[in-house]
């Protein structure tokens, strides 16, 4: 972990210098590595009259997901029980937490360089260590449209098919369910064709602000595609306010990492990256049993 945080160090300090140049007038530095933030823009006027018209949405009317232990287990879903086995995602929760709270973020997608690096368990892990704190309503949503996992991480057989929640008139209710009275789920059945050019029109920025709206939560999640071979986040990434990298220990290199970073970093702030699938823990840290 210490090799890669360091690698990544260095690419950043040297992209930086030769970009240090181009940075726009009115761009906030970052203070860890210097690049760049970005402000997502706040709704419209005109757009926020039109959405206020809408009814504020009941929580407790979601239809309850539950997981059970032997589920959780089996899944890798550490968060739900708590204790010594939810310990790094509190961890990460703690960090998150701090980070868009003093930022002001409310919409933060998980990305990867590529598949199988395990983006779809961290964010389902960090929404229940989010919710679990009691004091956030949390709305997580599974935006990796050609490849769904949430719905089978989850064990739902009969999830909706989310491309019909960008239309407009569709109710969010009709899609999502609840975990606990503060985490709302928006699980997909099936892989959407058009997804790239689902996530970058402007149904989806509609879509996002009309449930930001009516249901207020805290912070909202998004199980985004990864980074590199396909398009989906290009126009997806001027809708939130930050990223979270999640790379794969042994199945992603430093270039691959190094080039997400990148390429993320074009379009929103980068909130940080996570190691997972991590076969060697550093002690260091005091967590030595960990997944990630």
């Amino acid at each position: 972990m210490e090799r890669l945080e360091a690698a990544m160090a260095k690419a950043r300090a040297t992209r930086d210098e030769g970009q240090q140049a181009g940075l726009a007038s009115d761009a906030l530095a970052d203070g860890q590595s210097g690049r760049a933030r970005f402000t997502r823009p706040s709704l419209a006027g005109s757009d926020k009259d039109h959405i206020s018209g809408s009814s504020r949405g009941d929580w407790s009317s979601l239809p309850v997901i539950d997981i059970q232990p032997r589920q959780a287990k089996a899944r890798r879903i550490n968060a739900v029980m708590g204790a010594a086995s939810a310990s790094h995602y509190d961890m990460l929760r703690s960090r998150v937490l701090r980070q868009m709270t003093e930022n002001n973020w409310t919409r933060l997608a998980v990305t990867s360089p590529r598949a199988k690096s395990g983006k779809s368990t961290i964010s389902l892990n960090l929404a229940l260590s989010l919710a679990r704190s009691g004091d956030q309503r949390i709305i997580l949503m599974d935006f990796d449209l050609r490849h769904p996992t949430l719905a089978t991480l989850l064990g739902i057989k009969h999830a909706p098919e989310i491309a019909g929640l960008f239309h407009p008139g569709v109710f969010f209710k009709d899609y999502a369910g609840r975990h606990g009275s503060n985490l709302a789920i928006c699980t997909n059945r099936t892989p959407v064709r058009n997804s790239a050019e689902l996530l970058q029109g402007r149904s989806a920025k509609d879509l996002l602000d009309r449930i930001q709206d009516e249901w207020q939560p805290d912070i909202m999640i998004f199980d985004t595609p990864p980074m590199l071979g396909v398009d989906d986040n290009l126009g997806f990434f001027a809708h939130i306010d930050c990223a979270l990298i999640v790379a794969g220990a042994g199945s992603d290199t430093i270039a691959q990492i190094d080039r997400c970073d990148q390429e993320v970093a074009a379009l929103t702030n980068v909130l940080g990256t996570v190691l997972n699938k991590c076969r060697y823990p550093d002690k260091s840290t005091g967590f030595d049993n960990a997944y990630y």
